[in-house]
């Protein structure tokens, strides 16, 4: 059988332990994406087969990478670099050569890596490695050249000498193998080193002793940085989080101190839109054109339609906000909320699974929880839908032209047909017809001068030096009627 011309295989089975983690170190994420997606992207266009080498929490990893089409490959135990190529070697069997990438170097580009391949084939090389020139080397593993220009070792910095310390190239860890002279050599590393590993940079040397080429291709140094620290993810997140605003910007997105704004890379933002400080958009936000978007709020997995202005500090999560509605200051749109093109919410109003229809409007203090409101309906400061009754959540459906009175409590599941009211202070737990007034509420009772009898009473016990009693009028903690009398023997 005809071997295939070139696979890519991505090592990504490694733990996050320079980044004190228990998560696998591809898992943590920077500009809204894990750096192992990174990867993927950047490997995706090439064209070859892709093949991950999984090992720690194998199972979150393999997940990610399977939409990429990737197949997936167990080390198991982890023993370095050099061990998971060994793991690799059965489904690398079919192709001539493989480029090898660290999944935790998310800056790599496409164009890169093809540069990588094309240098490979042209140079008739056993081994190319990827290199980049740096102002700092530090921690990086230095890259020795032959007086002929190849490759003639990768040294760790640990292990360098003086003079090799003072070079500045050094190894991305990105490598294109011919395979055939890779397996055997292989079976040749030894774990000589702290962490009793088999190191593919190993490999490199064996390959120059043997009298082999290996040549080198370089890359921007802006791509080569990993994640192995906490403060290396950062440095690599702020990077991304740059690049994206600076995209946004420059298609027509207006960003008030863009270096407090965080976009997410898959985010996307209409012309003529902008952004306050403090703002986050996160997860797959999709906002139109024409939109405001106010300082410190958080969006995430949203869509927000044209015209749409969102104020100040609100949370938006997994919902829809349409056409020219407005959002806020303060409010909590999540889990499916909707609001119909106009439709407003206003200050510390929490929807949850409902919709707003069209033109309709909850501007203050307010809960609606699995409720479907009609348009141009008008829900009233301090209204809840009393949604839950300790089993289930029950629907609450209100229809159009609809008055509800503010203060009211809607004990679902129950209906309010169109064009009704209901009355301020109302606690609803029957279905309201169409043009019905629902007025649910305990009537009032007032008796004049009641307060001021009642504090001559505290002050003249107070001077006898008395205990305060209870008041004893109705609706101030009193018993209400006349004193029932024990009933006789005979009445019993």
């Amino acid at each position: 059988m005809a071997r295939q011309e070139i696979a890519t295989l991505i090592l990504a089975a490694g733990k996050g332990t320079r980044l004190r983690s228990r998560r696998a170190k591809v898992l943590h994420r920077a500009g809204g994406r894990t750096l192992v997606e990174h990867v993927m992207r950047a490997a995706q266009p090439l064209g070859a087969p892709i093949f991950v080498v999984v090992g720690h929490q194998a199972e979150d990893v393999a997940a990610l990478v399977r939409p990429f089409g990737a197949e997936t490959i167990l080390q198991e135990p982890q023993q370095g670099t050099g061990h998971a190529l060994q793991a690799a070697r059965k489904s690398l069997a079919p192709f001539r050569r493989a480029i090898v990438i660290p999944g935790d170097a998310p800056l790599l580009r496409t164009e890169t890596l093809a540069a990588l391949a094309q240098t490979h084939r042209a140079s008739q090389a056993a081994a190319t490695v990827l290199t980049a020139v740096l102002e700092n080397p530090t921690g990086y593993g230095r890259i020795v050249r032959r007086a002929d220009g190849g490759v003639g070792a990768i040294v760790e910095e640990k292990s360098a000498a003086e003079a090799e310390r003072a070079i500045r190239e050094v190894n991305s860890g990105v490598y294109c193998f011919e395979l055939e002279k890779l397996w055997d050599l292989l079976a040749e590393l030894r774990p000589e080193n702290a962490h009793r590993e088999l190191y593919l940079t190993d490999v490199v040397a064996l390959l120059d002793r043997r009298g082999e080429r290996i040549a080198a291709q370089q890359a921007d140094a802006a791509e080569i940085p990993g994640c192995n620290t906490r403060r290396e993810l950062a440095d690599v997140d702020r990077l991304f989080r740059r690049r994206k605003v600076e995209e946004l910007m420059a298609s027509g997105v207006t960003i008030s101190l863009p270096e407090t704004v965080l976009v997410d890379a898959e985010v996307e933002i209409g012309p003529d839109s902008a952004l306050d400080p403090g703002t986050q958009l996160l997860g797959a936000t999709r906002v139109g054109s024409d939109v405001q978007i106010g300082a410190g709020c958080v969006i995430a997995d949203s869509a927000i339609e044209d015209g749409a202005v969102i104020r100040p500090y609100c949370v938006i999560s997994q919902s829809r906000v349409g056409r020219g509605a407005v959002v806020g200051p303060f409010a909590h749109l999540r889990d499916g909320a909707e609001l119909a093109a106009g439709a407003r919410v206003g200050n510390y109003v929490e929807m949850k699974k409902s919709r707003l229809g069209e033109g309709a409007k909850a501007m203050h203090l307010t809960y609606l929880g699995d409720a479907t409101i009609g348009r141009e309906t008008n829900v009233g400061a301090g209204t809840i839908t009393c949604n839950y009754d300790g089993v289930r959540k029950n629907p609450t459906t209100i229809g159009e032209r609809t008055f509800i009175g503010s203060g009211t409590e809607l004990i679902a599941p129950v209906e309010i047909g169109d064009d009704a009211y209901v009355a301020a202070g109302s606690t609803i737990t029957q279905s309201v017809p169409a043009d019905a007034l629902a007025i649910a509420r305990a009537r009032q009772e007032t008796k004049p001068g009641w307060a001021r009898g009642r504090r001559a009473r505290l002050e003249a016990e107070r001077a006898a030096g008395a205990k305060p009693a209870a008041p004893k009028a109705k609706g101030a903690g009193a018993r209400r009627g006349p004193k029932r009398k024990k009933p006789s023997r005979r009445a019993r």
